[in-house]
């Protein structure tokens, strides 16, 4: 089970992933569109790991409504709408300074949810709307855990095989630029053929 806290704005959307010990899986900020959105579900899906159960994924935001709260609920995660005093209280029982800052709050939410859910209420669809959202939504999230999925494994044996590959395309194997190389570069044995072809 992980728990995501998610600091809402108009613009963008700090998320923090923790375990269940509350130790900090992850961090990323987000635009307001669909683009974040899949991005939000792909570092849900690199820290899931193979469960691929979206029940275990526990969401605590400042909304009950709107686009993002919609879709992850229509996804299948359990999401919880927290007051804004809640979370500023839970805040200042934390930190001293009680100061605000969108990714310390995103971590607070999170860390609310794992300690304290059962005293907020969790948000539910309630229309035909949301069920059809629910299949689109739930369709892209499975798209975006496979791809990520993949991408682990291509890392993996891009390290055994191929380290160089690693060293040039960083963390974004899934980039068009590292997936046309690729395509062209299948093998491990591939250099050594270029270079036999210039000499």
């Amino acid at each position: 089970m992980i728990f995501v806290g998610v600091d809402w704005a108009e613009a963008h959307h700090d998320a923090c992933v923790l375990d269940a010990e509350g130790e900090v899986l992850g961090r990323k900020r987000v635009a307001d569109n669909y683009v974040g959105l899949g991005e939000l579900h792909a570092l849900v899906a690199e820290h899931l790991g193979d469960e691929d159960d979206a029940d275990q994924v526990i969401v605590g935001i400042e909304k009950d409504r709107g686009l993002i709260v919609t879709a992850l609920v229509a996804a299948g995660y359990q999401v919880y709408a927290i007051n804004p005093m809640a979370s500023a209280r839970y805040r200042d029982r934390h930190h001293v300074s009680g100061a605000k800052s969108d990714p310390g709050d995103a971590k607070v939410l999170a860390d609310l949810v794992r300690t304290d859910r059962q005293n907020h209420r969790p948000v539910a669809g309630d229309s035909s709307l949301v069920n059809a959202l629910q299949v689109l939504a739930r369709a892209h999230q499975n798209i975006i855990w496979s791809r990520q999925r993949q991408v682990n494994a291509l890392r993996s044996q891009l390290k055994d095989y191929y380290p160089g590959a690693l060293e040039a395309f960083g963390t974004d194997l899934s980039h068009m630029d590292a997936v046309a190389v690729l395509a062209v570069a299948p093998t491990r044995h591939w250099d050594a053929r270029c270079r036999a072809r210039r000499s």
